[in-house]
Protein backbone atom coordinates (compact mmCIF):
# COMPACT_ATOMS: atom_id res chain seq x y z
CA UNK A 1 0.00 0.00 0.00
CA UNK A 2 2.94 2.67 1.04
CA UNK A 3 5.32 2.82 -1.50
CA UNK A 4 8.52 4.72 -1.75
CA UNK A 5 9.54 5.67 1.61
CA UNK A 6 8.50 2.75 3.36
CA UNK A 7 11.15 0.91 1.65
CA UNK A 8 13.80 3.57 2.78
CA UNK A 9 17.32 2.82 4.27
CA UNK A 10 17.80 3.98 8.60
CA UNK A 11 19.88 4.33 10.80
CA UNK A 12 19.50 0.94 12.96
CA UNK A 13 18.66 3.01 16.64
CA UNK A 14 16.06 5.55 14.81
CA UNK A 15 12.72 5.19 14.91
CA UNK A 16 10.20 8.35 13.22
CA UNK A 17 7.15 9.38 11.55
CA UNK A 18 6.36 9.84 8.14
CA UNK A 19 3.04 10.76 6.17
CA UNK A 20 1.76 9.61 3.01
CA UNK A 21 -1.73 11.27 1.55
CA UNK A 22 -3.97 8.63 -0.41
CA UNK A 23 -7.37 9.53 -1.79
CA UNK A 24 -7.87 12.65 0.03
CA UNK A 25 -6.79 11.26 3.09
CA UNK A 26 -3.60 11.71 5.26
CA UNK A 27 -1.91 8.33 6.75
CA UNK A 28 0.94 8.30 9.72
CA UNK A 29 2.71 5.53 10.70
CA UNK A 30 5.78 4.72 12.36
CA UNK A 31 9.07 3.17 10.80
CA UNK A 32 11.50 1.74 13.49
CA UNK A 33 15.00 0.49 12.18
CA UNK A 34 15.20 -2.90 14.38
CA UNK A 35 12.10 -3.86 12.85
CA UNK A 36 11.60 -2.54 9.24
CA UNK A 37 8.56 -4.93 8.11
CA UNK A 38 6.36 -3.21 10.89
CA UNK A 39 4.15 -0.58 10.01
CA UNK A 40 1.47 1.50 11.76
CA UNK A 41 -1.30 3.70 10.36
CA UNK A 42 -3.55 6.04 11.54
CA UNK A 43 -6.08 8.47 9.78
CA UNK A 44 -4.81 11.84 10.93
CA UNK A 45 -7.34 14.59 11.44
CA UNK A 46 -7.76 16.98 8.92
CA UNK A 47 -6.72 20.80 9.33
CA UNK A 48 -9.11 23.80 10.79
CA UNK A 49 -11.26 25.47 8.60
CA UNK A 50 -9.20 28.71 9.62
CA UNK A 51 -5.58 26.84 8.30
CA UNK A 52 -7.76 25.81 5.31
CA UNK A 53 -8.88 29.55 4.67
CA UNK A 54 -5.27 30.48 5.28
CA UNK A 55 -3.77 28.13 3.14
CA UNK A 56 -6.24 29.19 0.26
CA UNK A 57 -5.36 32.74 0.48
CA UNK A 58 -1.70 31.96 0.73
CA UNK A 59 -1.62 29.82 -2.68
CA UNK A 60 -3.67 32.07 -4.11
CA UNK A 61 -1.42 34.96 -3.73
CA UNK A 62 1.63 33.10 -4.64
CA UNK A 63 -0.47 32.02 -7.66
CA UNK A 64 -0.79 35.95 -8.49
CA UNK A 65 2.60 36.57 -7.93
CA UNK A 66 3.72 34.17 -9.88
CA UNK A 67 1.29 34.75 -12.83
CA UNK A 68 2.47 38.90 -12.54
CA UNK A 69 5.86 37.66 -12.39
CA UNK A 70 5.22 35.78 -15.82
CA UNK A 71 3.02 38.37 -17.50
CA UNK A 72 5.84 41.02 -17.14
CA UNK A 73 8.03 38.66 -18.06
CA UNK A 74 5.79 38.07 -21.26
CA UNK A 75 5.35 41.88 -21.31
CA UNK A 76 9.54 42.66 -21.72
CA UNK A 77 9.59 40.21 -24.20
CA UNK A 78 7.07 41.97 -26.30
CA UNK A 79 8.77 45.14 -25.68
CA UNK A 80 12.24 43.76 -26.96
CA UNK A 81 10.42 42.37 -29.84
CA UNK A 82 9.19 46.16 -30.65
CA UNK A 83 12.65 47.56 -30.14
CA UNK A 84 14.24 45.05 -32.00
CA UNK A 85 12.00 45.13 -35.01
CA UNK A 86 12.31 49.40 -34.69
CA UNK A 87 16.10 48.91 -35.07
CA UNK A 88 15.55 46.46 -37.62
CA UNK A 89 13.20 49.09 -39.58
CA UNK A 90 16.41 51.51 -39.39
CA UNK A 91 19.08 49.53 -40.34
CA UNK A 92 16.75 49.13 -43.63
CA UNK A 93 15.42 52.44 -44.25
CA UNK A 94 19.84 52.50 -43.97
CA UNK A 95 20.25 50.07 -46.26
CA UNK A 96 17.40 51.93 -48.60
CA UNK A 97 19.42 54.96 -48.38
CA UNK A 98 22.52 53.09 -49.60
CA UNK A 99 21.05 51.58 -52.42
CA UNK A 100 19.34 54.48 -53.62
CA UNK A 101 22.90 56.25 -53.99
CA UNK A 102 24.66 53.41 -55.30
CA UNK A 103 21.92 53.14 -57.86
CA UNK A 104 22.29 57.00 -58.56
CA UNK A 105 26.11 56.53 -59.41
CA UNK A 106 25.75 53.62 -61.41
CA UNK A 107 23.64 55.58 -63.51
CA UNK A 108 26.05 58.25 -63.42
CA UNK A 109 29.14 55.53 -64.25
CA UNK A 110 26.66 54.59 -66.94
CA UNK A 111 26.16 57.78 -68.55
CA UNK A 112 30.00 58.57 -68.11
CA UNK A 113 30.92 55.48 -69.99
CA UNK A 114 28.40 56.33 -72.94
CA UNK A 115 29.67 59.78 -73.57
CA UNK A 116 33.35 58.34 -73.90
CA UNK A 117 32.34 55.38 -75.92
CA UNK A 118 33.25 57.65 -78.91
CA UNK A 119 36.66 58.22 -77.78
CA UNK A 120 37.41 54.41 -76.59
CA UNK A 121 36.34 53.54 -80.41
CA UNK A 122 38.64 55.95 -82.11
CA UNK A 123 41.35 54.65 -79.62
CA UNK A 124 40.83 50.98 -80.81
CA UNK A 125 40.58 52.18 -83.89
CA UNK A 126 44.25 54.29 -83.65
CA UNK A 127 45.27 51.22 -81.71
CA UNK A 128 44.77 49.00 -85.08
CA UNK A 129 46.06 51.59 -87.19
CA UNK A 130 49.61 51.83 -84.69
CA UNK A 131 49.65 47.48 -85.16
CA UNK A 132 49.62 47.35 -88.93
CA UNK A 133 51.65 50.54 -89.24
CA UNK A 134 54.24 48.43 -87.07
CA UNK A 135 53.86 45.28 -89.29
CA UNK A 136 54.25 47.26 -92.51
CA UNK A 137 57.16 48.83 -90.52
CA UNK A 138 58.70 45.50 -89.47
CA UNK A 139 58.05 44.84 -93.07
CA UNK A 140 59.92 47.25 -94.35
CA UNK A 141 63.01 46.65 -92.21
CA UNK A 142 62.97 43.18 -93.57
CA UNK A 143 62.85 44.69 -97.43
CA UNK A 144 65.52 46.98 -96.63
CA UNK A 145 68.11 44.41 -95.12
CA UNK A 146 67.11 42.58 -98.03
CA UNK A 147 68.28 44.91 -100.33
CA UNK A 148 71.03 45.89 -98.37
CA UNK A 149 72.38 42.31 -98.50
CA UNK A 150 71.75 42.37 -102.49
CA UNK A 151 73.93 45.45 -102.52
CA UNK A 152 77.13 44.11 -100.85
CA UNK A 153 76.58 40.93 -102.51
CA UNK A 154 76.97 43.03 -105.92
CA UNK A 155 79.21 45.34 -104.61
CA UNK A 156 81.89 42.53 -103.88
CA UNK A 157 81.62 41.10 -107.98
Amino acid sequence: MFRGSATQKFSPSSAFLSSQHRSGLMFMYAVRAEEPAVETAEEAKEPAEADINELCKDMFNKMATYLTGELTATSEDYKLLENMNKLTSLKYLEMKDIAINISRNLKDLNQKYAALQPYLEQINLIEEQVAALEQAAYKLDAYSKKLEAKYKKLEKR
